[in-house]
Parts: C-alpha cells; structure tokens; sequence
C-alpha cells in the first residue's frame, strides 16, 4: 500500500503518545464517569472467547465524545475561549462540547446536520444551556462540518474538532487507560467503531506503548467506510454516497490525524466474516459490518443485556460474528453511545429484519375477483408466515391490481418454499430485491 500523508498529519500522529494521553486523564478524570467494564457471558458463548463491555452509552453525556471534547476545552487560552467555541457534529461530540460549554462558561456555536435524531438534539440544549446555539445544516455530518469551518474563519471562534485533533484524539484514547485498569491486564483483541477515527487512533497509540501484543479491530458501517476507503487508496479519500442512518459514524472522510496515526501502525483492510484476530501478536485491523447487522445487535443488547445502544454504539459487537479469535481470548467491545431515539425503532426492527432474511416484499397481481386474497393467504403463504404489510399500488383494469405486500417468514429457511409457491401460483409475483431503487421507493 503506497501511502500520501499530508506533512502536518505525520507531525501530530507522531506527537500523539501514551504521555499525552496520561495526561489528558489528569485533566479530566473529575469530570468523566469511569465507565464499566462488564463482562458479557451471552456473547462470550457465543464466540468461544471472554468478551468484555466497555460501556461508555453509561458516561455524563451518554457517549465518550465528552473525553476529547473537554480535553482540549481545558487546554484553550482565556484569549481562545473569549472568542467563543465552534464545532460540528453527528450529535454525540456536541454534546460533549455542550456540557463543556455550560460547565467552563464558555459559549459556542453547534452544527449538525439536519436529520440528526431529536434524542440528541434535546440532550445538546440540555447539557448546554444558555451557553450554546444549535444551528442545523445540511443532511450530513460533512455539510455541518463545512458550515462551522466557514463560521470559525468568518468570526474568529475557536474550532473544537470531534476527531481530527490530538486533543481531542487524547481525549478519547483515556478509555484504554481505564480498560487496562480495570482488567488488571491487557487484553487480546479491542473492538473499536471507526466514524472520523479520532477514538480508534487514541486506543490504538495507548495499547501500542502499554500492551502492544494486543490487536486493535476498528469496525465501520458498510455505508461509510472510509478509513477502509482511505486504507485502500493510500490516503484519505471522501465518499462519493454514505447511508447516514449509523449517524455517529457515517462520515464521508476519515480523518487526516486518524489516518496519519493508523497508516503508521500498519493498518489492514480486513473482510467482514475473514478477519482472524487469532494467532496474531497485535497489530491494526479495520472492518465493514452491514447496518442490518448493526440493527440486529442493538436489539439483542436491549433484549439481553438491557443496554439501550445507538446504531454507532453497537458497530463493535456486530462484528464479533466475523471475527476469529482464539478460544478464551480476552475481548473488548467498546459500546460507544447510547443516544438513541425510541422513535428509530421501527426501522431498526425493519433493518434487523431484512438482515435476518425474515422479511421480505414483492409486487403481487391480484385477479380483482371475490377470494383472491383468501387464496393468497391458503395456497401462498406458509403456516407460520405472516402478511406485514398489504396495500394497492395500482389498477391497471377492472381485472387485476398490483398490490405490494410485505411477508415476515416464521424461519428464514422458509424462503425458498414460499417461492416455489409463488411460482406455482397463477398470480403475477415480483420479488423486491433489498437495494434496488423500487425497494427502496416502496418501502
């Protein structure tokens, strides 16, 4: 791999040091909760290894940004912070700098895109207060990010980035001091979500001083992999398309310091279902897990573990399912955040779903005749098959309707049965296939 850093990046990878990050510890530790780390034995059966919990979805503002964010406020002159602060975020890092803003009376100016979940706009008023302004632009963390860089150049306020920052990048890696701390020990294998790159940066520079037999797993959405993007090209690249619903991890390019930082330690691209953090002796992987997967690993932590997890706080245990680790292997799984609003659980449910191979949607001609649907329902569907979803698109003629019809099967096996008896059936059936425009339209 031919890397292209930029100059500024390599200096400040190379300043970024466990020192640095002891030290922002001191600056912080009365301010920060020290999270749990709580052993799982659901997915320690699961995968054979010892897999541990780093909750960070139980610090002040209910994710770790609150780390770097207060870190590199603390350090700011009376001159910087008398200019005001800006910074940009996917909601978690606002928050962070909210909190900061209200507790160190400085007043700042918030960027987020438009979409962001209300949960977490709530919560930045909360923790802010009087001293913060939420401004919201644009249907990306990038378009926020761009807003607040135009806002710093145009008022002179100081920028307080979520991840591209050895401040802040400090900040967050204080999470591996605790873990070792709290394990008495190093672990194997750390599973680390990747949005901007700022927390993976962090851990990895401490482990590599403190416990460098142990091998850091940095897990992106697949809709907005882009330190995968930039391993793959040899420098940071911005993606052309993301899918923002892991919100706190969808970013369209990774950043600079983050990249310069996991460059140095000879990061890997790994495939999701081939990565083998067994048999190695540390080292820097990074991986893809489907936002379906996603889904279904947030519900598994609320129903099991009774852990309310943001889509980007349940990236590292998604990807458990595509790892390999030696038997008794001592894990750990950073579950990042948990600002997640209830209303998205409809979509997460459907997400898991269609992940699951449980849920499906076709286009089906009924005959506009008495006993069409009974039919569909006798001859069609399966005994533990359920109709979901059932609405007309369309009449072309006073005979027959297309209507579009969702199907939750009682066994994802059960697919291609209900598809022989489709195909049997004297009623027109298209299959609606996850991804293409028409699924995406109809559903």
């Amino acid at each position: 791999m031919s890397t292209s850093l930029d100059t500024a990046a390599v200096l400040s990878a190379s300043a970024l040091s466990a020192a640095e990050i002891d030290a922002a510890m001191g600056r912080i530790g009365d301010v920060i909760a020290a999270t749990p780390l709580q052993y799982s034995e659901r997915l320690s059966e699961l995968t054979g290894a010892k897999v541990y919990l780093k909750r960070e979805d139980l610090q002040v503002v209910r994710s770790f940004k609150l780390r770097g964010a207060y870190n590199l406020m603390a350090q700011l002159t009376d001159a910087e912070r008398a200019a005001d602060v800006v910074t940009a975020s996917a909601g978690n890092h606002a928050q962070g700098v909210a909190f900061a803003c209200r507790t160190m009376q400085v007043r700042g100016r918030i960027y987020v895109p438009a979409n962001t979940p209300k949960q977490k706009r709530d919560r930045i008023r909360a923790h802010g207060g009087a001293y913060v302004e939420l401004i919201m632009v644009g249907d990306t963390f990038d378009a926020a990010a761009a807003a607040a860089a135009d806002d710093a150049k145009r008022s002179g306020a100081t920028m307080v980035p979520p991840f591209d920052h050895p401040a802040t990048i400090a900040g967050q890696g204080t999470i591996a001091v605790e873990l070792l701390d709290q394990l008495g020990g190093a672990p194997d294998v750390v599973m680390v979500p990747v949005g901007g790159g700022g927390i993976v940066a962090g851990i990895a520079t401490y482990l590599r001083e403190h416990a460098p037999n142990a091998t850091v797993v940095g897990v992106e959405p697949t809709g907005g992999a882009s330190m995968t993007a930039a391993l793959v090209a040899g420098t940071p690249v911005t993606l052309s398309e993301i899918d923002p619903f892991v919100d706190g991890a969808s970013v369209r390019r990774i950043g600079d310091l983050p990249f310069a930082a996991a460059a140095q330690f000879g990061a890997e691209v790994a495939s999701f279902g081939a990565v083998d953090a067994g048999h190695r002796d540390g080292g820097f992987l990074v991986t893809q897990v489907d936002e379906g997967a996603i889904c279904t690993a947030m519900l598994d932590l609320y129903q099991n573990e009774g852990i309310i997890a943001e889509p980007a706080g349940a990236l590292s245990v998604a990807a458990l399912g595509g790892v390999v680790f030696e038997p008794g292997a001592t894990v750990v799984c950073l579950v990042s955040g948990g600002n997640n609003d209830v209303s998205r659980y409809g979509e997460i449910l459907e997400r898991s779903l269609v992940h699951l191979g449980l849920k499906h949607y076709f286009l089906v001609e009924f005959p506009q005749e008495p006993g069409a649907l009974r039919r569909f329902l006798d001859e069609v569907l399966g005994p533990e098959d359920d109709i979901t979803l059932f609405e007309y698109v369309k009449r072309n003629n006073r005979e027959t309707g297309a209507a579009l019809v969702g199907i939750e099967l009682g066994s994802a096996d059960g697919l291609s049965e209900l598809l022989e008896r489709m195909e049997i059936s004297p009623m027109g059936v298209e299959r609606l296939e996850p991804g293409s425009p028409a699924y995406r339209y109809l559903t």
